[in-house]
């Protein structure tokens, strides 16, 4: 109602107090921010209008007399105490709806409010430009206020309002009609919005009770932060208050600029300084209202003049080693990205001219967005990253042709239909991590690496990993070493062949060194060659995950397991978001909630959202052992009552890695593989991240890839140096390595003993 009746206090009264007992009091005429013309209001309906009034007269009294004010008054505006204020919101919102009802039912008041909407709804060039550019505050203010003393003056004399300038009447106009369908469409949303904050609580109270070890650091850092800041102002107060003193200087010059363009009448953004202008463009600023609109880029700038501040005063605190230093820097920039402008409805111009436009629709939609990531994720706030309805696995995704051959405990065996009329002897088995579903290697026909190899001529089976419940509690790593080891002898048993080549992706990778580790140790040759994806085996650099992998945040993940028997996908998900918080969090936050966007129908995203739990006993096993302790790589990790280590992987092999990726950086993975025992060695490095690195067809011609078998005696940098770089995927240079290695031609083999149809029954299980 605000956005079609706004009428300043300061003239209601007037028209109050004009009115007589038993009379109607008529509203005062209300001009339209973008229109010279004057707009008519309906009349006001009495104060009286019936005995209901009888508590509101009363307080109208009160007010006239402020001498007489009892001590209650101080309780609220509205004289009410704590216990009555939710009685009185909800006899106001009631009001509401029962005001759009009045209108809808006088064709002329639903007519005028909604010519009024049109008339006050800003255009981005107003937003910019503004129509009283180069105008001094004080004429502008003058101007006002004659304009509405004309305005009551006219009113007062029965002189008829001409119609706003902005209104014009279209073939298909419905004149009253027209208002009533939009006072409908008010109370529609008035309800809407009531029904999701019913829900919205509802879904909030579902949230388990959280556990502040995996929240947030813990004490030992904050302590370490205050340490060092107590320490630097004791031994070097200058410095202190020369950090403040820089800080108040900048904010203060900031403000003098933006009010001496002000004072001149200049309704324009000051130019920003040289540094800024040369400084990376920020995408969360992309608008131009930023840079031309005098608010937003005061805002904007600002909030870079306290980022700065931020930055600095973290950056000058000697803390006690490396971690706490990385680990203070990256908690001062997650607080700087959650502070920025973008993130709040008042300084978000993209989120308030979408809602001016959609008249407030924009804002009600993305309440829903909210209230449905709430409810989907049992009261924890994930944002969706990709719309859910747009896909479907087996139907538009994931739809390679194959068999479910085998169905255990922990894992589907898929193999799927051959496409070619002669295969390679030697199969290919590829067991995905985990951690999420392995329809990534299968999203689309023209970006499924599965697809690809089938058509290469390669018998493909594939492992679909059980998404866990807390009944697997007790499923550790040597469960995960005994799924390789059953799967690996049930694919030799269907295709009548003693080796077969093996891919292992990230975790599975990790697993996969393991693996074959075992198998050395039992002199089992059945592996012929192995490919690992985007695969940490040395943890030494933890890098990104640094900040999370401390003693605080493990033990967190221990009480967690402890609790829930499992590792939570809906945590993994938010843990891995925040390593790259503006894109993954803050961005899609701000389309869906402030903006009332459908996710994108985004395959690869919507891949990302579908994350698995994890087992408890599992989680542990792998942070303890191989991450914090490092164990792989000399010491040994123990599994299925062997040691084993790096150099047990002697197989032929070739890893791939991806230039970009902030999960598995490239030169880990390859200090891992020049650790390794085999003397036959590739190492390809791909363009782009940890997804689309891998998922790089060659029809896309998108991402080139450097390529190398020999260095690895010196380090990542020289590799790289002596590495040759080859435009396009690097999918057709791991075919060739692959084929070779893959033994002769033999007539394509079918699927057989039918379980389902690819991609089978775990994929779909979605985490709860």
């Amino acid at each position: 109602m605000a956005s079609t009746t706004r009428v300043s206090r300061r003239n209601v009264g007037r028209a109050d107090k004009a009115a007589k007992p038993g009379e109607a009091a008529e509203k005062p005429q209300v001009k339209s921010d973008n229109s010279t013309a004057k707009a008519e209001k309906p009349p006001r309906r009495s104060a009286e209008k019936g005995d209901k009034a009888t508590g509101a007269s009363q307080s109208s009294k009160a007010v006239k007399q402020p001498s007489k004010r009892s001590p209650s008054s101080a309780k609220g505006k509205d004289g009410a105490g704590p216990k009555s204020r939710s009685k009185t919101a909800t006899t106001r919102a009631g009001s509401s709806r029962k005001a759009v009802a009045e209108m809808s039912a006088s064709p002329t008041r639903g007519t005028r409010a909604s010519t009024k909407a049109k008339a006050v709804a800003p255009s981005r060039a107003r937003l910019s430009t503004g129509a009283d550019e180069g105008r001094a505050p004080d004429q502008i203010a003058s101007d006002a206020s004659t304009r509405a003393s004309e305005a009551r003056t006219a009113h007062a004399a029965g002189a008829p309002n001409p119609p706003t300038a902005t209104h014009q009447e279209k073939p298909g106009d419905d004149g009253p009609d027209a208002g009533a369908k939009a006072s409908a469409g008010l109370i529609a949303n008035l309800e809407r919005i009531e029904s999701l904050s019913q829900r919205l609580i509802a879904g909030l109270a579902q949230r388990p009770t959280p556990n502040p070890g995996v929240d947030g650091p813990g004490p030992e850092l904050y302590a370490s932060a205050a340490s060092a800041w107590m320490k630097m102002l004791t031994e070097q107060p200058a410095r202190v208050i020369e950090q403040q003193v820089n800080f108040w200087g900048e904010t203060l010059k900031h403000y003098a600029k933006a009010q001496d363009a002000l004072v001149k009448g200049r309704m324009t953004a000051p130019e920003d300084d040289p540094d800024e202008a040369e400084a990376r463009p920020d995408k969360r600023f992309s608008n131009p209202l930023w840079n031309t609109h005098p608010f937003f880029n005061y805002v904007k700038k600002q909030y870079r003049i306290n980022a700065k501040a931020m930055q600095s005063a973290a950056a000058d605190l000697e803390m006690p080693d490396r971690i706490a230093r990385k680990r203070l820097d990256w908690l001062t920039g997650q607080i700087i990205d959650m502070m920025a402008p973008t993130n709040f409805l008042a300084t978000n111009p993209d989120a308030l001219e979408k809602a001016v436009q959609t008249e407030g629709e924009s804002l009600v939609r993305g309440l829903e967005n909210l209230v449905r990531d709430v409810e989907q994720n049992r009261g924890d706030l994930v944002v969706s990253l990709a719309d859910r309805d747009a896909f479907t696995v087996g139907g538009n995704i994931g739809t390679t042709e194959g068999k479910v051959v085998h169905r255990g405990p922990l894992y589907e065996l898929i193999q799927y239909a051959p496409r070619t009329e002669q295969v390679h002897a030697l199969p290919l088995v590829i067991f995905p991590p985990w951690i999420n579903k392995f329809y990534i290697l299968d999203l689309k026909p023209q970006n499924s690496l599965i697809r690809w190899l089938v058509d290469q001529g390669h018998t493909v089976f594939v492992v679909s990993w059980k998404n866990p419940d807390p009944s697997f509690a007790e499923t550790g790593m040597e469960d995960y070493v005994a799924a390789y080891l059953d799967a690996s002898e049930r694919v030799m048993e269907r295709t009548g062949q003693k080796k077969l080549n093996i891919t292992g992706y990230c975790i599975a990778g990790t697993t996969l060194a393991a693996t074959l580790g075992v198998l050395k140790q039992r002199g089992d040759d059945r592996v012929n060659s192995a490919t690992f994806l985007t695969t940490l085996t040395d943890f030494s650099d933890l890098g990104e995950f640094l900040t999370f992998l401390q003693p605080d945040f493990v033990e967190g993940i221990r009480e967690e397991v402890s609790r829930r028997g499992i590792f939570p996908a809906q945590l993994m998900s938010r843990t891995m978001s925040f390593l790259r918080a503006n894109d993954l969090v803050w961005g899609p936050a701000i389309r869906s909630y402030m903006m009332g966007e459908t996710p994108p129908a985004f395959d690869l995203l919507y891949w990302n959202g579908d994350s698995t739990n994890l087992p408890g006993r599992m989680t542990l096993d792998y942070i303890d052992g191989l991450c914090v302790q490092n164990r792989l790589p000399k010491h040994g990790f123990t599994v299925l009552g062997h040691t084993v280590t790096l150099a047990d992987v002697t197989v032929p092999l070739c890893s791939v890695a991806c230039e970009t990726d902030h999960i598995a950086p490239w030169k880990d993975c390859w200090k891992g593989v020049a650790q390794m025992g085999a003397d036959d060695k590739t190492f390809v490095l791909s363009e782009s991240g940890h997804i689309a690195g891998i998922v790089n067809p060659p029809s896309k011609k998108k991402y080139g890839h450097y390529a190398g078998d020999g260095g690895f005696s010196a380090d990542h940098a020289v590799w790289k140096d002596a590495a040759t770089f080859r435009e396009g995927s690097w999918w057709p240079l791991w075919g060739e390595w692959l084929a070779a290695r893959s033994g002769d031609m033999v007539p394509a083999r079918q699927p057989e003993d039918d379980l389902g149809d690819a991609p089978g029954e775990y994929v779909h299980e979605r985490a709860t």
